[in-house]
């Protein structure tokens, strides 16, 4: 079934290529949506697809080389139906 869930993540995810390994994350997975640094040193992410593909993106964040994952919140959202890629979000 498909699904779309936020994540906010906190700890060490800026500056160590998060964003980037999301990205490339999302593709492997066939998944879309986007991913962007916040403000305060988080990171927001949006993903779209079947719910076990993202469970997968989530674990290989948390086992990426510099990134430090210390607390993950998510929340379930509506699908975007005409969403088609997965893109980073460069705006604050």
């Amino acid at each position: 079934m498909k699904i779309r869930r936020r994540y906010v993540f906190t700890g060490t995810v800026q500056g160590v290529g998060f964003r980037w390994r999301a990205q490339q994350a999302a593709k492997l997975y066939g998944l879309t949506g986007w991913v962007r640094n916040d403000w305060e040193g988080s990171v927001t992410m949006e993903l779209q697809g079947e719910a076990a593909l993202l469970d997968k993106v989530i674990v290989l964040l948390e086992n990426a080389r510099y990134v430090g994952i210390d607390r993950v919140e998510s929340s379930l959202l509506p699908l975007e139906p005409g969403e088609r890629s997965f893109r980073t979000d460069y705006s604050w």
